[in-house]
């Protein structure tokens, strides 16, 4: 998955952000508005990481994101 997916499916994957950086309120997920870089400045905000950081963290939700859809369609074939 890459993050324009992300972009265009955010109202379904709000939830699935919210499980990996909890910190994140609702108002927060619904101004980000799916935009990754104002998503980047939220986690480092609340978790007073380093953007880059941030940056791996994200990634490698995306590739988990990713996986779990590919499983997901693997599964209904």
């Amino acid at each position: 998955m890459n993050w324009t997916q992300v972009e265009g499916k955010w109202q379904q994957m709000k939830g699935q952000v919210r499980s990996k950086w909890g910190k994140l309120t609702d108002d927060d997920l619904n101004n980000l508005d799916g935009k990754r870089e104002t998503l980047l400045g939220k986690v480092v905000e609340r978790y007073g990481i380093a953007k880059e950081e941030a940056e791996r963290q994200l990634d490698a939700w995306i590739r988990s994101v990713g996986q779990d859809d590919d499983q997901s369609q693997n599964a209904r074939r």
